[in-house]
Parts: structure tokens; sequence; C-alpha cells
């Protein structure tokens, strides 16, 4: 393993982030502080409570969701596009660095990134609403989880994004809305026993369910649904990223 390697690329998309701290750190947290403010004082005047929790921290985990699913993905889509956009992949490529370490520098840094958001957004989210974590370890290993499937996840868009355009498509068009109905904001039990159904084909949910479940034990669907749908992802990725890098596919081409 070349681990001299890999922490090349990780400290190069590591410095990216410091380079631009205002759109990749404080941009997202201030958003999500506003949704504190709005859906807390206008949503929050109007539902107390949501299974026994308060609707300000009821919505604290898909918030943290909704920013570390969208900033993995973005991170690690850019960050394998951009070599490519600039012809830099082929010094990549000629060097003496296998799939393995390209993936592990760059979904790496990705995870990275969003880790520190999320953690960012958690202690932010104790300023507004009294935050209570059932299971701290649990949450912990739900977002380490989370940050590196979808950081796999938007490499495999990058790669096979040409464009810029084609580099948003899927977190605008599917990701964040599968996110906002995915119970990030709600209960699938306040839904009719119809959408109940419907909501259960979002992957998104048991993502949202089991990682509020680690803060009040509270949940739509099964902690152990939860894990093995992500687990699931995490291995069709891998699989995925595989395959690209034994084709070629977007890459050598």
């Amino acid at each position: 393993m070349n681990w001299y390697a890999i922490k090349a690329i990780y400290h190069f998309e590591m410095a990216r982030t410091r380079r631009t701290l205002m759109q990749s750190i404080f941009a997202p947290v201030i958003s999500t502080s506003l949704y504190f403010v709005v859906f807390g004082a206008a949503i929050g005047g109007r539902i107390q409570q949501v299974d026994g929790v308060s609707y300000g921290a009821f919505i604290v985990p898909g918030l943290i969701m909704l920013s570390l699913l969208t900033n993995s993905i973005s991170n690690a889509s850019f960050g394998i596009y951009f070599p490519k956009f600039t012809g830099t992949i082929y010094e990549l490529l000629s060097a003496p660095v296998s799939m393995i370490e390209v993936v592990m520098g760059y979904v790496g840094a990705a995870a990275t990134k969003s880790l520190i958001l999320g953690t960012i957004i958690l202690a932010t989210a104790g300023l507004f609403v009294p935050l209570e974590i059932a299971h701290p370890f649990i949450m912990l290993f739900f977002l380490v989880l989370t940050a590196v499937s979808f950081s796999l996840f938007g490499f495999i868009i990058g790669v096979w994004a040409d464009n810029f355009e084609k580099l948003q498509l899927i977190p605008l068009l599917i990701v964040t809305p599968l996110v906002f109905l995915g119970g990030s904001f709600y209960s699938a039990s306040m839904l009719s026993p119809f959408w109940q159904t419907v909501t259960m084909f979002n992957p998104v949910l048991y993502l949202v369910s089991g990682f509020r479940w680690s803060f009040y034990e509270i949940a739509d669907v099964s902690i152990g649904v939860s894990l093995t749908m992500i687990l699931l992802f995490l291995t069709a990725c891998m699989a995925v990223v595989w395959w690209i890098f034994k084709t070629g596919y977007h890459i050598k081409n």
C-alpha cells in the first residue's frame, strides 16, 4: 500500500477546503442555522412535540443528515471531476498509484470534510435546542458510514459527469428531494397509510431514521434495517467504483 500517495491526495484535497472555507464550511452552517430558525419558530410553534420530543430537537438529525449527504457528494464529485476537467487525471493514472489508493485519498478527504461539517452543525444545533444523544457511539458510526458511502457515491458521479451541469444534476434533482421527503422534518407515522408505504421506498428514510434513533431512541424503521440498508448501499458503491477502474469508464477515454 502506497501510503505516501494516499497522504498526498488527501492533503491536496484538504488544502483546497482550507482555501475555500466560506463555501465549504461557513455557507452550509449558516444555511442549516436558518433551517433551525425558520422551521423551529414557524412550524415548531404549531407542532410542539413529535413522539415525545420537541419539534426543534426532532429535526436536528434530519438537518445533519441533509448537510452530510449533500456535502459528501459535492466534495467527492468535484474532487475527481476537476482533474478530469483540467487534464491532470492522466498524471495520476500514469503514477504508480493503485485504484484503491486513489479512492482512499479522494473519498477519505471528502468524508473528513463532511464529518467536520456535521460536527460543527451538531454543536451549532445545541445553541438552538436542548440535545440528547442516547447512543453516541452508534451516532458516530452512522456519521462515518454515511459520509464514506455518499463520498463514494459522489466519486462515481464525478467520474460519470462530463460537464459541470451533470455534476449537479443528481444531487439537485434526486438526492436533495429524497432527503426532504425522507422524514428529515417529520415522522412517517404522521402520514396517511398510503404515503407511509410510499415513503418506505425512499432509501434516505432509513438513514435519517437510524440516525435519529441514536439520539432519541425513536425511529420509523428498526435500527437493524437502517444499518443493513446503508451497508448495502456502501457495498453497491464499492462495486461500481471497482468496475469503473477495471473498465476505465470515463477515465481513460
